[in-house]
């Protein structure tokens, strides 16, 4: 490729934080569930890199072949990779996409095509760098080109923005299972590569009510290192739904104790810890049951495969809550269509 940027090419970051700014001279954004990835073309080649800046172009076949249509032949293009089943997103259809073999890749490709969503142009069609401009003169370069080049395709979308931050709260609050939360972008700053110093972003988090039923010690301790989770489905089953850590140091020696007094019984009885799963590792299998009686309140970002997607954080005891009060429905939320997430700029939108 002869273009100013090449992969690998680290993208922009977003840096924690509780609350999204206020005040003028921010541009705000939907945070998309899905997978970071840029688009580089120069005229035949054309190459997907991942936010780790690996190769995706193989996984999503459909999608290179989408960019190669397009009437313009060169460009780099910020954005996101999101696949949708039935209208709604769906993380776990995304995540089947990294699979080892060509023919399952293909398969899925057209079963369940991937989209993507623009939110940023780092170099123009004609091949000019944009990186050192304003992200409010990137982003209305990038509303041109794509309502010169995707036209009213179904399968490439601009993301909507806004500078009214009274629109975000529906993407915290109502945006289901295809939002992530919000970002912020500060509008006069430049392309900051691989950087946290341009975007700010909120997750938005939920709540639930576990039973514990087990526990892993801590590496090389004779103390608790972790709790394993669990819900129970319709027939009464206890899921194993992922753990929390995190637990206080002088907590841990008591902690410790009331867990080895209830070690026993079979723990869980779906999706046992140590089973095959893309979250497992060489620990897995390194868990002690206990007798489902101990309540604590989580809070999670995602739920995704039956699971916590990640680790969650131990808010509290619930010793007024039954273990049997614990159950899936807690974690069960309706998805929202992502073309309706397309149109929710709301006044101020720059875009969508």
């Amino acid at each position: 490729m002869r273009l100013p940027i090449e992969p690998p090419y680290a993208p922009m970051e977003a840096r924690l934080v509780d609350e999204l700014p206020e005040g003028e001279g921010w541009l705000y954004e939907p945070k998309w569930d899905g997978f970071r990835c840029l688009v580089f073309r120069d005229r035949q080649e054309i190459a997907l890199q991942s936010k780790s800046c690996k190769p995706l172009g193989r996984y999503f076949p459909e999608v290179v072949e989408r960019f190669r249509s397009l009437s313009a032949e060169r460009f780099v293009l910020d954005g996101e990779l999101l696949v949708p089943v039935e209208g709604v997103l769906s993380f776990d259809d995304l995540l089947m996409r990294i699979h080892p073999a060509e023919s399952r890749v293909r398969t899925l490709s057209r079963s369940f095509p991937a989209v993507w969503i623009a939110f940023d142009l780092l170099v123009d069609e004609s091949g000019e760098s944009w990186t050192e401009r304003p992200f409010e003169e990137r982003r209305e370069r990038l509303e041109t080109f794509a309502e010169r080049r995707f036209g009213h395709r179904d399968d490439l979308a601009t993301s909507p923005a806004t500078a009214e931050r009274e629109s975000t709260a529906g993407w915290l609050l109502e945006g289901g299972a295809s939002l992530d939360g919000a970002v912020a972008k500060r509008a006069d700053a430049a392309y900051a590569s691989g950087q946290r110093t341009a975007m700010v972003k909120v997750k938005r988090y939920r709540t639930a009510d576990c039973v514990i039923g087990g526990f892993r010690y801590g590496k090389d301790s004779d103390r608790v290192g972790s709790l394993l989770l669990g819900l129970y489905d319709d027939d009464g089953a206890l899921h194993h739904v992922g753990f929390t850590s995190g637990l206080k140091e002088d907590e841990k020696p008591e902690l410790t104790e009331r867990l080895e007094s209830l070690r026993g019984g079979s723990g869980f009885d779906e999706r046992v810890p140590g089973g095959p799963s893309r979250w497992s590792n060489e620990r897995s299998a390194d868990w002690h049951p206990v007798r489902p009686e101990l309540v604590v309140e989580v809070r999670y970002d995602h739920f995704t495969g039956g699971r916590f997607r990640h680790g969650t954080r131990l808010l509290r005891w619930r010793p007024d809550k039954l273990p049997d009060q614990c159950t899936l429905d807690q974690v069960r939320i309706e998805g929202v269509r992502w073309r309706e997430v397309l149109g929710a700029g709301g006044e101020g939108a720059v875009a969508g």
